[in-house]
This record gives structure tokens, sequence and C-alpha cells, in this order.
């Protein structure tokens, strides 16, 4: 295994997210759920702004409007088990479920999930549409998809003038090998995966840690099973990101994320790539001031007091909604 996977800096501990969550099971939830009336008061004491950004958020994460009977399907939060390979997403619902009746039924779907479920149910990412009601955000996996750069010391004007990309990329991702395909060895790209499978030998590049990633303008945030997951760190430094107009999204509401303010849009067969980096170069200002939205955005998930109250609120909305 190569060194640079093991480089913690700017990623989240997992021993100490495994051991916290793990000792969390020793404690009786009867015990948290005689604090959840308590847990949800706290919208009370924000002031008429903080109401206002969260209520936004709420709606927008679980669009139920109306009353929704779920099927005999459904499960009792009591119900869900500790599985070997879905270990984040059990310890994410339970960080905020065990404070609720452990006999309430959902639908809880675990995994990255690309099409809206038939009943209401609770995902991690849901398709950008008009028909995905029935997906109901939580914050879920976050270990691994929310991961900010704390500080980043250069500024974009000094930055290389290149495209990076370093992922996995796998024969089930045809967007990621089109792109590699079309751009590999290109000037202005520094591009390449760093898994060994058949695919093109030619593509096997070395990891690159985040810090030496952000030695570039520009970062290539391109979707794999759902979301591109390095999106969020990207967009809290001082580079830019670089991507179609995205299809799926999660916590980090990548449908709202506005083309050419929050990132650069590039056309879905990336014909238009070369024209909006020289744009972009030529235009630094319009550049920075990229960086600036797209901080402002990442900025309202900073705060995890706004960010547990939200997430007993979306729980107990699609509790009522579906009773």
């Amino acid at each position: 295994m190569e060194f640079k996977r093991l480089s913690y800096r700017n990623k989240n501990n997992k021993f100490l997210y495994y051991l916290k969550n793990y000792l969390k099971q020793l404690i009786p939830s009867l015990f948290f759920q005689k604090k959840l009336h308590f847990q949800l008061s706290k919208f009370e004491e924000l002031n008429s702004n903080e109401k206002e950004e969260l209520l936004s958020r709420l709606n927008y994460y679980n669009q139920l409007n109306e009353k929704y009977f779920l099927s005999k399907d459904a499960q009792k939060l009591s119900e869900i088990k500790l599985k070997k390979n879905q270990k984040t997403y059990y310890f994410d619902l339970y960080e905020y479920g065990r404070y609720f009746n452990q006999n309430l039924k959902g639908h809880f779907l675990f995994g990255d999930i690309t099409k809206t479920p038939k009943e209401p149910g609770l995902v991690k990412s849901r398709p950008i549409n008009d028909k995905n009601t029935n997906s109901i955000i939580l914050k879920w996996n976050k270990i691994r998809h929310f991961i900010f750069i704390s500080k980043d010391d250069l500024p974009y004007a000094s930055k290389k003038d290149q495209l990076i990309f370093r992922a996995k990329v796998h024969s089930s991702q045809p967007q990621r090998i089109k792109f590699l395909e079309k751009y590999y060895g290109h000037p202005m790209c520094n591009i390449g995966k760093v898994n060994n499978n058949n695919l093109n030998k030619l593509w096997m590049v070395k990891r690159m840690t985040y810090r030496e990633q952000l030695q570039y303008k520009f970062i290539l945030c391109l979707e794999g099973n759902d979301v591109a997951s390095n999106l969020k760190w990207v967009m809290s430094s001082n580079s830019i990101a670089v991507m179609p107009k995205p299809k799926f999204e999660t916590w980090f509401m990548e449908g709202i994320l506005v083309a050419d303010q929050h990132y650069i849009l590039i056309k879905d067969d990336y014909s238009d790539l070369e024209k909006k980096l020289k744009f972009f170069l030529d235009h630094p200002q319009k550049a920075s001031l990229i960086v600036e939205n797209a901080k402002k955005h990442v900025n309202q998930f900073k705060d995890q007091k706004k960010e547990d109250l939200l997430s007993f609120m979306v729980l107990n909305k699609y509790f009522n909604k579906t009773n």
C-alpha cells in the first residue's frame, strides 16, 4: 500500500469515529429518547435568519408535504442491525435515530442510491430532478464525504495553470473513462487513475495528497457511483471545481450549485474543457469570485450545532409525515 493512502492530513479520523460510535452502542436508547424534545427545542433559540435558513434546508432535504402511510415492508428503527459493509450508514443513522421511539418505522436505504424509491425513504444520495420527493436526504457516510480543507495557504493566482484529476476509475464508470480517453496527455491536464485494473495501463498514475492537488488552479470533480466525493473539499479550498452539471446530490445540496458561480461548468461530452479553462485563466477576477462563492456554500455546513439540529428535524418530519 502506498504511503500516501495512509496520510490522514485533511481527512476525518476514522479510528476516533469508530471508537466513539461503538461506545455509543453501550448506552440504552431510552436514555436519549427522553432528550428528543430538548434537542428539537433548540430551534427556538435561533434568530429569525437562522430559522429561515434551517427551514429552507429542512424542506429541501425532506420535501414531503402530505401524510403517507408506509407499506408493511417498512422497518422499525430497532430492527436495523450493524452490518460490516454498512457500518458508517448505521452509525450515522443511530447518532440521531436513537433519540426517537425505536418502534417508529421507515425505509432506510443505505449505499449509493441513484433512483428515487417508490415510497418515502431515507437516503444518502438522490437524483436531481423534480420527481425525487420520496428521497429524503440525511448526512450519511460523512466520514468519507464531508471533508473540508481547514486552510489553503496557496492563493488561487499562485497555483499551476492546469487541471488535476486523481481518482479510482472503474469499468462501470463510463463518464470517467470517457474523460481519460479524451484528455489523457493533454498539456492543460494532469490526470490519471490510481487503481490497478484492466483499463488502459497508461492511465495509471501515482496518488497525490490533497495538498499536492491543491497546487493546481483547477480540480476535476467527476461523479462516480453517485456524487463526486472530492467536490466538498475542493470547494472549501482556493482551487476551483470543474465538472458537468451534477446529476445526483447529497446533504451538500449539489442541486442548488450555480454553474460558473460555484464551479466551472463543462459540457457532458467535455468538448468545451479547453475553452472554459482558457477563459477563466484570462479572467482571474471571475475565477476568484467562484472561489469566494464556493466557500460561502461550504460555510453553512461547518456549524455542528446547526447540523445536529437539522438532522433531528429531518428525521422528525419524516416520522411525522409517514405516521
